[in-house]
């Protein structure tokens, strides 16, 4: 029995000792080292006026890292569609997946990804409609690429160029209930954003599961479930490698955004003791101990396929990280059903 495929999701932050350009530059680091290491996917999302991350245009990010890395699928984690009209998005994606075939893949969003003002300041239209017929959207994006399910729609009359001989896989992405009904609906692979810490994990992926109807892009339904990790030789280095990654969090959900801190700042910031009250579905320790928490998140949710993001102070420790999971992932799996937890207790 081989394991799930596990792959990477990067948000490119920028940290308080290095700026927005280096943040490029360590992405590209991760993304070839996730792709050396045989990890099966590298991700970069969509956010708009924050200082602190350099991932704005995903198309433009994935072109490049495409060229860095020979072997890896590339993809979108995700564009927020509603920023963004269809044929925008597949004419980019097919020109992708034309320069690089079958590496490519097409994660889609209904958040804007940043805030009120920004995505005001993005969309089409100023009464939010691109976000209220996001269903539509998403329908007429997978038709410019190929999947021309419904009898009409933007297809008709326009075309996706260049075409290509194969298309980008596309996939709904969400942290809503939404979200999983509408992919399973449709037969689209869903990914929900358990790192997010939001909670609905489990209802999420049940309601995906009993709304899928088989599509020509799925027979059965497919579920990608993310989980933020941080992996050290001891569980006491992961956990202080933990705090920078806490007090952000925390200054989000707070709206006080900043960079990464360094660990020492973090041990003495004044909002730790606050940020590791949180509720949190991060799994932070050695391997062993990361590789238990995804085997027991892969056991609760019944997963397809994993998808980790690591959000530490320093690019070394971030590399460190999915070097010493895949040090554990690679070897023969030990059974799941070992484990006494419950799936709460597995999001926990």
């Amino acid at each position: 029995m081989s394991r799930l495929p596990i792959s990477v999701l990067d948000l490119a932050m920028a940290t308080t000792a290095d700026s927005t350009s280096s943040a490029l530059s360590n992405a590209v680091r991760l993304a070839q080292c996730a792709d050396e290491l045989g990890f099966h996917r590298f991700w970069v999302a969509e956010h708009h006026n924050m200082d602190t991350v350099a991932s704005t245009n995903p198309a433009v990010l994935i072109a490049h890292l495409a060229s860095q890395t020979p072997r890896i699928r590339l993809g979108s984690g995700g564009v927020m569609l509603p920023n963004h009209a269809p044929l925008v998005i597949a004419e980019q994606f097919a020109l992708l997946e034309a320069l690089h075939p079958d590496r490519i893949d097409l994660g889609i969003g209904r958040a804007p990804g940043s805030d009120q003002h920004t995505a005001a300041a993005l969309r089409r239209t100023p009464d939010n409609r691109d976000a209220e017929n996001f269903p539509m959207n998403l329908i007429d994006l997978m038709g410019l690429l190929g999947d021309e399910r419904a009898e009409q729609g933007a297809w008709t009359h326009l075309s996706a160029t260049p075409a290509a001989t194969s298309y980008p896989d596309i996939f709904l992405l969400g942290s809503s209930n939404f979200s999983a009904e509408l992919s399973g609906m449709l037969g689209l692979p869903f990914v929900f954003a358990n790192h997010f810490d939001t909670g609905g994990t489990m209802q999420a992926v049940e309601i995906y599961r009993r709304s899928f109807r088989p599509s020509v892009i799925l027979d059965e339904p497919y579920t990608m479930v993310t989980a933020s990790v941080i992996v050290s030789e001891t569980r006491e280095e992961a956990e202080w490698q933990s705090g920078p990654g806490r007090i952000r969090k925390y200054g989000m959900r707070t709206g006080r955004r900043g960079p990464l801190i360094s660990p020492e700042e973090a041990a003495d910031h004044p909002d730790l003791p606050a940020a590791k009250a949180m509720p949190s579905n991060s799994i932070i320790g050695t391997a062993e101990d990361v590789l238990i928490g995804l085997e027991s998140l892969t056991k609760a949710t019944e997963a397809s396929e994993l998808m980790i993001s690591t959000s530490t102070f320093s690019i070394e420790n971030r590399l460190k990280t999915l070097r010493l999971l895949t040090e554990v992932w690679s070897k023969d799996p030990v059974a799941t059903e070992d484990s006494d937890l419950t799936p709460q207790e597995a999001l926990a």
